[in-house]
């Protein structure tokens, strides 16, 4: 049977990274250092081929070959290498199928291995028996410092393996246990490691299953622990008890910097007791509460809290539906607050009065360079008023409105906003309804803003006429470099083919552009032909995403054609765009041709 166009481009792409594995590190090159072939199908038998490459190369010190099917075999012949290399210090084998027996023979390796600090092995099957064999191996390894074991169901047995060697090991700083179904048994171990071992910085324990019983025991260590400065214990049905054990907690550990609780149920309960901690506690400098119920209560304590601390710089409240009233007390807190610079409120239900209390906060707040208000039913009103705060507010650099009610009207309040300030750099206002109109706005501030750098549309109605006035403005703009028009299927908003042409024309000249989204927008291939007019001659765009434009083999072919010219482009998304047989093999012909010229560069493209 004949394998369609994708899956031999596969095949084919996996003999070129075997080629460049073995012509770049082999041992008379001096000048590699790093080797990322991430995603790229390499097998065993591109592993097996890097490792005989590794025996003598004396240069390169870090290797990503994640997600490229890696099983067993490619493992073993890597843990030989790693035996005798003395120069690898970073190896990512996450997303293979090593299994246990590939583990078995890594752990072997890490025993003598004195050069290698990180290694991820997440996602890859390595179960209890890996955990233990990387366990013994960390009683003597006195060089690795990260270890990734995440989605590895090494399980109660495995994470209890891992504690006693923590208890001897002083050199692991960073263990990433996440989606490992340790339980409480497993926290419970590893709450008694802690209390002793003085290495470790960093543990991920998100996705456990630990609740209450295993956040107590995390929590009494955590009032002798004085190294571990950030702890993920996100989706482990954690509730108020557990809550209130961290709190205090809190009061007396002076090291942690990041609380991660995303995730949980600690109520509103847990928030105010979270809330009293934080009033005498000056380390922790990010918590996120992201979807705990927390409520308007909650809301209101932390409020509070955030008018006399002066260590927390990132809060996340997401989904917590604190309303109105939440959003109002924090708009007091911001008045005066002078440290918080992320504030998170996706989807809070604040409604108009909370985010007219924000705008207004906004006018004195000289901290906060990062809001997110998606999801908030935020219209023309609201935008109105934010747009008044942008007008004299010098530190917001990011401000994110997607998924709102905002029409043209507010649209246009943006882009007068969008003339004077010079700070705000990132604007997402995707998923709302500001129209042709609202892109005309737009585009006439991006001729004269300096400071903005991404601006997201995805999903806005902006139709062809708008695509012509953003093609405009990025003929004179400098400072633009992310771009995001794709559709999201409403065949009256599409920018069509006149859309494309136009961008195009705007390619040949701009310089800065590095991303450009036209997913879903019906091109065809009059689009595509044009746009490959235009990466002729075009030496900044770097992504491109064309997905579902109904392109054809024409602008297939024509795209592959400007390839072999462009020497900047390496990510080209190209999905459903029924290119064929011919499409396919030119778009691989080509690749494979670039990849003859330029072997120390990865390119991808996706069709």
């Amino acid at each position: 049977m004949t394998k369609p166009p994708y899956q031999q481009f596969q095949k084919t792409n996996s003999d070129i990274i075997e080629e460049v594995c073995v012509r770049s590190a082999n041992k008379t090159n001096t000048a590699l250092t790093s080797l990322l072939l991430r995603n790229n199908s390499i097998g065993n038998e591109g592993a097996l081929a890097l490792s005989e490459a590794l025996k003598t190369n004396m240069t390169l010190a870090n290797l990503d070959l994640g997600c490229n099917s890696i099983e067993n075999e490619g493992a073993l012949a890597l843990s030989e290498t790693l035996k005798t290399n003395t120069a690898l210090t970073n190896l990512n084998l996450g997303y293979n199928l090593i299994g246990n027996e590939g583990t078995l023979a890594l752990s072997e390796a890490l025993k003598t291995n004195m050069t290698l600090a990180n290694l991820d092995l997440g996602f890859n099957s390595i179960g209890k028996e890996g955990a233990l064999a990387l366990s013994e191996a960390l009683k003597t390894n006195m060089t690795l410092a990260n270890l990734g074991l995440g989605r590895n169901s090494i399980g109660e047995e495995g994470a209890l393996a891992l504690s006693e060697a923590l208890k001897t090991n002083m050199t692991l700083t960073n263990l990433n246990l996440g989606y490992n179904s340790i339980g409480k048994e497993g926290a419970l171990a590893l709450s008694e490691t802690l209390k002793t071992n003085t290495a470790l910085t960093n543990l991920n324990l998100g996705y456990n299953l630990i609740g209450n019983e295993g956040t107590l025991a995390l929590s009494e260590a955590l009032k002798k622990n004085t190294a571990l400065t950030s702890l993920l214990l996100r989706n482990n049905s954690i509730g108020n008890e557990g809550a209130l054990a961290l709190s205090e907690a809190l009061k007396t550990n002076m090291t942690l910097a990041n609380l991660d609780l995303k995730d949980n149920s600690i109520g509103k309960e847990g928030a105010l007791a979270l809330s009293e901690a934080l009033k005498t506690n000056t380390t922790l400098t990010n918590l996120n509460l992201k979807d705990n119920s927390i409520g308007k209560e909650g809301a209101l304590a932390l409020s509070e809290t955030l008018k006399t601390n002066t260590a927390l710089t990132n809060l996340n409240l997401g989904y917590n539906l604190i309303g109105k009233e939440g959003a109002l007390a924090l708009s007091e807190a911001l008045k005066t607050n002078t440290t918080l610079t992320n504030l998170n409120l996706r989807y809070n239900l604040i409604g108009k009065e909370g985010a007219l209390a924000l705008s207004e906060a906004l006018k004195t707040n000289t901290a906060l360079t990062n809001l997110i208000l998606w999801n908030n039913s935020i219209g023309n009103e609201e935008a109105l008023a934010l747009s008044e705060a942008l007008k004299t507010n010098t530190t917001l650099t990011n401000l994110n409105l997607r998924h709102n009610s905002i029409r043209k009207e507010g649209a246009l309040a943006l882009s007068e906003a969008l003339k004077t300030n010079m700070t705000l750099a990132n604007l997402d206002l995707e998923d709302n309804s500001i129209g042709k109109e609202g892109a005309l706005a737009l585009s006439e501030a991006l001729k004269t803003n300096t400071a903005l750098t991404s601006l997201l549309l995805r999903g806005e109605p902006i139709g062809t006429e708008g695509a012509l006035a953003l093609s405009e403005a990025l003929k004179t703009n400098t400072t633009l470099t992310n771009l995001n028009l794709a559709n999201l299927g409403w065949e009256d908003n599409l920018i069509g083919k006149e859309g494309a042409l136009a961008l195009s024309e705007a390619l040949k000249t701009n310089t800065t552009l590095t991303n450009l989204n036209l997913g879903y927008n019906s091109i065809g291939k009059e689009g595509a032909l044009a746009l490959s007019e235009a990466l002729k001659t075009n030496t900044a765009l770097t992504n491109l995403i064309l997905w579902n434009n109904s392109i054809g083999k024409e602008g297939a072919l024509a795209l592959s054609e400007a390839l072999k010219t462009n020497t900047t482009l390496t990510n080209l998304d190209l999905g459903d765009n029924s290119i064929g047989k011919e499409g396919a093999l030119a778009l691989s012909e080509t690749l494979r041709w670039r990849k003859e010229q330029d072997r120390t560069r990865i390119f991808e493209v996706r069709y």
